[in-house]
């Protein structure tokens, strides 16, 4: 069995799922027809209450809620119709309208529903409208929460786009949405100078990203014809092994632009600010959309990966860098959201790891996508319910103790904390264990190396989120005298619950049946055996020993042990993981300063340089007029003097010359 490092074993299969977009006879019918509204109706709820302003104050959150809810019924409908297709005949485009024609460039804007759209599609819905749900009770009292919600359908819109675009350039106008979207909510709280500031810098991160996919689309135009989906697999077919560096240029800068939106090294500095939004927007970030969206990308254009082996390489070297790099900086954060925040880095890496290995990894990916969609959500809106307890504190030293007083959320984060660390039979054991199995694939160096940043990423997972929950509900109380903690309403718990059923049962449901691997069949080339280099039941065993050091060491250290309020000085990589492993200082150092040296250079050479030439010039010509102007004087004598002297010049020089 092929490890999908550079293989085309699947392109045939894969090219079946893009089928649809070819010809009338794959044109969408019945209700698949009016997928578009999956799309409309969060959009037009975000347009109605930015325009009508704060008289929809009082109904608008409700309306945006019910509106991202329609799009979650649409698009289970559209599910059910598919599944009572053969898999052949599942996916379907659907024609929008034409969008740009101009000598050979044209675009149609359609959507493209098929196996791995509509994943995407009851993901964002059906978490995001429960994030809505979970919002009417957190933003309650905000003064401004009609503009919270129309940010928040305005989110969901543009994923839904993205991931239902049927081309990479209506794909392109979703992430560019998406980008939108988040910077909007992260800055929510705009008056705040840290919040605003943490919004600007997400903005920045992801146009580094969005650079490189507007390279990418500029290439696919020029080597193969056009940016559909169906138009760029029949030219990754027709230029593979002849045109290896151009497939290696393309999948390298779809790979920049889905490593900023990820969150992915070395453009995942932005996240950890990012939690300076609302916290249902974080949880809508990290778990239904936005870092979820590089994923797709790079599944999606799987055939342009596996057509460079290098590109592929690079994919499975970003994840596994990345799931050890967020784990690290996940165990040394004592704000509850940060932490989660580098636990989102973490998973994702994971993802990115499976994507990486091609045909045998993409349905893992997806798979530990879905149920991460749910362990996540879970525990940041449990992160929320926290904090709204505790007068907004974020300080896990300040906090202990608090099962007694929240029991809904401890249950709740609680099965979201074990799914993630993968605890057996619940979610996280069966789709992370499968990424864990699959990176052990191979031959030579590569599965050695990557399968044990794999199984150290569990372990270290499974300490950091250890310490996380018996920090916040468990030991001694370290509460401030003015907090008195408390559960939140039911619009908060109830979603919280439904998160934790998923966190629970979802990878049950999806992973031992065999029913994602099948759904994603087309692309994979039918379901894929695993062969690792050591035994499957190893690989099980290893990983929760790791798991089992890594719960054990937290116990010991913030459980058993007392946890000072004041965090120790502690060694040289926790002060370094305090500060996400420089990786600011790297940024600032390689990129930011630079560009401050250039862009002050350049301001330098116009001013003096370009303006300066311009203005000497000026000033000569207008100080030699100033001068000539003082010969017209009006008087006769000085004229006659100019004319004398004149004629003497005159002879002078026709005496020399004689």
């Amino acid at each position: 069995m092929s490890t999908g490092m550079g293989t085309l074993v699947h392109q045939g299969t894969y090219a079946a799922g893009l089928a649809a977009q070819d010809g009338e006879a794959h044109a969408a019918t019945g209700f698949t027809a009016y997928a578009w509204l999956l799309i409309a109706l969060p959009a037009f709820g975000a347009l109605f209450l930015l325009v009508g302003g704060r008289r929809t104050n009082s109904f608008g959150p409700v309306l945006a809620t019910l509106l991202s809810w329609g799009s979650f019924v649409i698009g289970a409908i559209i599910t059910i119709s598919m599944m009572g297709r053969a898999a052949g005949d599942r996916p379907k485009s659907v024609h929008l309208f034409d969008w740009i024609t101009g000598g050979s460039f044209d675009v149609q804007a359609g959507l493209l529903i098929d196996q791995l759209s509509i994943c995407f599609v009851l993901l964002i819905t059906f978490v995001g409208s429960l994030i809505h749900v979970y919002s009417l009770g957190y933003m309650q009292d905000d003064p401004d929460k009609r503009r919270f919600f129309a940010y928040l359908n305005l989110f969901v819109a543009a994923m839904l786009l993205l991931v239902l675009a049927d081309s990479y350039l209506l794909l392109y106008v979703g992430w560019e949405g998406v980008g939108l979207a988040s910077y909007l909510l992260i800055g929510f709280w705009y008056h705040n100078p840290v919040f605003a500031t943490a919004g600007n810098k997400s903005f920045f991160a992801n146009r580094v990203g969005d650079f490189g996919m507007t390279v990418a689309i500029i290439l696919m135009f020029f080597y193969f014809g056009g940016v559909d989906f169906r138009t760029v697999q029949a030219g990754v077919a027709g230029l593979q092994g002849a045109h290896q560096g151009v497939m290696t240029a393309i999948a390298l800068t779809l790979l920049l632009g889905a490593t900023a939106k990820s969150a992915q090294l070395p453009l995942q500095s932005w996240l950890g600010d990012a939690m300076a939004g609302p916290t249902p927007v974080s949880a809508l970030i990290h778990a239904a959309t936005m870092v979820t969206a590089g994923v797709y990308l790079v599944v999606r254009a799987g055939p342009i990966f596996e057509a460079s082996p290098t590109a592929q390489l690079v994919v499975v070297i970003v994840g596994s860098a990345t799931l050890i790099f967020g784990a690290i900086i996940g165990c040394a954060k004592d704000d509850i959201k940060k932490a989660l925040a580098a636990s989102t880095i973490s998973q994702i890496g994971y993802m990115m790891l499976a994507a990486g290995l091609g045909p045998i990894g993409y349905a893992f990916a997806i798979f530990h996508l879905l149920t991460h969609g749910f362990f996540k959500a879970g525990l940041f809106l449990g992160a929320g319910s926290v904090m709204h307890g505790m007068k907004d504190q974020v300080d896990m030293r300040r906090f202990g103790g608090l099962w007694v007083m929240m029991k809904v959320t401890w249950v709740t984060f609680g099965l979201a904390y074990l799914s993630i660390i993968g605890f057996p039979l619940l979610s996280g054991f069966w789709s992370k264990d499968k990424i864990i199995e699959a990176a052990f694939v191979g031959e030579g160096w590569r599965p050695w190396v990557f399968g044990l940043a794999a199984l150290i990423g569990a372990g270290i997972t499974a300490f950091y989120m250890s310490r996380l929950f018996f920090m916040t509900f468990h030991g001694k109380r370290r509460w401030t005298d003015e907090v008195h903690p408390h559960e939140s309403g039911l619009t908060m718990t109830v979603p919280m619950v439904v998160l934790a059923f998923g966190s629970a049962f979802l990878g049950l449901i999806l992973g031992p049946t065999g029913i994602i691997t099948s759904w994603l069949a087309p692309f994979t080339g039918g379901v894929q055996e695993l062969h690792p280099v050591i035994p499957e039941s190893a690989v099980i065993a290893l990983t929760l020993i790791l798991v089992a050091i890594g719960i054990a060491l937290a116990w010991m250290m913030y459980l058993r042990d007392e946890v000072p309020q004041a965090a120790p000085r502690g060694n040289l990589l926790t002060q370094a993981a305090r500060v996400d492993l420089y990786q600011d200082h790297v940024n600032e150092a390689l990129l930011m300063r630079p560009g401050i040296h250039l862009t002050r250079s350049l301001v330098f050479a116009d001013n003096e340089g370009v303006d300066g030439a311009v203005g000497g010039l000026a000033a000569f010509v207008g100080g030699t007029s100033s001068r000539m102007r003082k010969i017209q004087n009006g008087f006769v004598r000085s004229y006659a003097l100019t004319f004398l002297t004149g004629i003497v010049a005159i002879i002078g020089a026709l005496w020399v010359i004689s």
